[in-house]
């Protein structure tokens, strides 16, 4: 998937520092967002599925208006349980394919009507 890092993508605007740079927390959901998309062609209809598990390590800064490929490689898959290395690099520019961070995402999946009639 690719990305481009908006102003309301910055550690000012998450809330996660004081600088105009890409968030941690956005770099997150980007790498969940690819998993998402990973698994949305093979769920069986009523499924989705849900993070259950998130480590990520944020290795360059980001400025607003750069552009990422986001990429999410399943290396698990046992059942519900799927889990994914996702890749973020910077596209184009003097540092193109610059790894910007690494994640690790686990996702199981789950009936969502089911999934959700569980909620108080």
């Amino acid at each position: 998937m690719r990305f481009t890092v908006t102003d309301a993508d910055t550690a000012i605007a998450v809330g996660s520092g004081s600088l105009p740079v890409l968030g941690t927390p956005r770099l997150l959901a980007w790498c969940e967002a690819a998993t998402c998309a990973a698994l949305d062609a093979v769920l069986p209809e009523g499924a989705t599925s849900v993070g259950t598990r998130m480590q990520v390590e944020h290795l360059a800064a980001s400025a607003v208006g750069r552009d990422l490929d986001v990429v999410a490689e399943e290396t698990y898959a046992d059942g519900r349980l799927h889990r994914f290395t996702v890749t973020a690099r910077h596209v184009g520019g003097d540092d193109d394919s610059r790894l910007v961070g690494t994640a690790e995402v686990t996702r199981v999946v789950v009936d969502a009507e089911s999934f959700l009639s569980r909620l108080g």
